[in-house]
């Protein structure tokens, strides 16, 4: 599986694209954006709506009390500089810092692949972020391409994101020998473009570009359009509003929830991955994703195929390790897409919640497979907090260079350090889990998606009997355990001889 972003034309500078390989706390997720107030004689009334879709009304008796305090509220909320926001600050007496930073290392992902085949190497061509400021200091590279062609490769990619399998060098030909390198003779490939046709065409119209036939006639495209900015963000507003309104009746909440079309947004992209998926997995073919900058569009395709299809990557660990490799070190901008959530007055134009459809989407998967994933509902919400505003510096910056100006690793502390320790990590596994080594197909039909409602209904609807019965299953599934162990030692007592005469007793 390869993700990419479009190709410039020829004797342009820069483009990019991004190449990935098959094989909070309480007081984080409420800091608000901006507040609403409301003045009314001598008292007022601010409205909070918080990054984690939670609704708070304060009310202040005196009117300048109410004004200074809405006034310190929007500034604490709008801090420009990264290194002055909260991760900076919090020091859990609990962890270290830097613990937990290189849990993942991109060494240990290239040890698996190496020993399913030789075709690949691990380059530090990247190591100053001198090739792409958005990509990790190490990539995997064909085993037969050099650093220097992979530098020159970045000169022709939008943000220097340049295809890990892939080369796109028109003049010399290096992208299709790249891309050759792939594919055997008489092998073919599938690339999937994330964009539609028309602005794949509009892109070439306006100086961008996309691999000409021509040039790679052993890949087949296919478009499957997914929106990834001020469409999806607009989405995203319109859910929450209508989730904010309990009292409508059901014909208008229908309505509603069909207008925003954040279901559809889900069932596009689990059906894009599921064709990726399916691609490799059943036409046993190399796969290139294809998007706009190869930071929003293409990891979600690709995290998602991976999960359909790697069991691996549904257990606590490998989804941590997914998400440190296919969205962290990936270059996907949280701050920029993550920046004020939906309730955001300026709904800005990087904002886009891609993170949040893809955590939907592994919901969707948690819900058709409740037995194939090893980590619950309560690490997906986790995530979304800690994305949109938390205590720990994992999802600060837009990519691996700005968090290594900023000292991200060696001054804040790490979610994952966090989320795995012993008294933690019980909290977001899933007591149902029994590994499915299969591939796990999920159904795309319309009736098959449903609405998250532990997100965007969590602040409305009481959770008070869900959380009882979770607790309840997982205090029987442990009992079960419990029991069962307590039977195998008792039978195995039963089995073993008795000890003769001048022997020592249990050797």
């Amino acid at each position: 599986m390869r993700a990419s972003s479009p190709a410039q034309p020829r004797g342009e500078r820069a483009a990019g694209c991004c190449l990935c390989v098959p094989v909070c706390p309480l007081q984080a997720a409420l800091t608000p954006p901006p507040a609403s107030r409301r003045i009314s004689g001598s008292s007022g009334t601010i409205t909070l709506r918080c990054k984690d879709l939670k609704v708070l009304q304060l009310e202040i008796p005196g009117m300048e009390e109410c004004l200074n305090i809405a006034s310190s509220i929007e500034a604490l909320s709008s801090v420009d500089s990264v290194m002055m926001m909260y991760p900076f600050f919090y020091r859990p007496p609990s962890l270290r810092l830097q613990q937990g930073w290189h849990r993942f290392p991109l060494e240990r992902f290239f040890q698996q692949l190496s020993s399913q085949t030789s075709q690949w190497r691990l380059s530090t061509v990247n190591r100053d972020f001198s090739a792409c400021p958005s990509y990790p200091p190490a990539v995997i590279v064909p085993a037969a391409v050099s650093d220097d062609t992979v530098t020159k490769a970045a000169r022709f990619r939008q943000g220097g994101r340049f295809p890990v399998l892939s080369y796109f060098h028109p003049k010399n030909g290096t992208d299709e020998k790249l891309l050759g390198t792939i594919l055997d003779e008489g092998e073919r490939g599938f690339i999937i473009d994330t964009r539609s046709a028309q602005a794949a065409k509009q892109a070439r119209m306006s100086g961008g570009g996309t691999e000409p036939k021509s040039c790679y006639p052993q890949w087949r495209r296919l478009h499957r359009a997914l929106e990834r900015g001020r469409p999806l963000q607009e989405s995203f507003i319109r859910l929450v509003e209508t989730c904010s309104e309990p009292s409508l009746s059901m014909d208008r909440w229908l309505a509603r929830l069909d207008s925003s079309r954040w279901l559809s947004h889900v069932k596009a992209a689990l059906s894009t991955a599921c064709l990726a998926a399916q691609c490799l997995d059943r036409e046993d073919s190399n796969v290139l994703v294809h998007g706009a900058e190869g930071t929003d569009t293409t990891l979600l395709v690709t995290a998602l195929a991976q999960l359909i299809l790697d069991p691996s990557c549904r257990t606590l660990e490998g989804f941590q390790a997914l998400l440190q490799r296919e969205w962290i070190e990936a270059g996907h901008p949280f701050h920029l897409r993550c920046a004020r959530s939906a309730s955001s007055h300026a709904r800005g134009k990087q904002e886009a919640p891609l993170f949040l459809l893809f955590l939907d989407c592994v919901w969707q998967l948690s819900r058709q497979f409740p037995f194939s994933l090893e980590f619950g509902e309560q690490l997906l919400l986790t995530l979304f907090d800690n994305a949109y505003a938390s205590c720990y510096g994992t999802f600060l910056c837009n990519n691996e260079k700005e968090r290594s100006l900023c000292k991200v690793k060696e001054s804040t502390h790490s979610l994952w350090a966090w989320l795995n320790q012993p008294e933690e990590k019980p909290k977001y596994l899933n007591p149902l889990y029994s590994h499915n080594p299969l591939v796990i197909w999920p159904s795309v039909e319309p009736q098959s998606i449903q609405l998250w409602q532990g997100l965007f209904l969590r602040w409305i609807r009481p959770s008070q009997h869900l959380d009882e019965a979770w607790a309840e299953i997982q205090r029987l599934v442990e009992g079960n355990k419990s029991s069962i162990k307590e039977s195998t030692g008792k039978r195995l007592s039963q089995s073993l001889p008795e000890p003769t005469a001048g022997t020592e007793s249990g050797k």
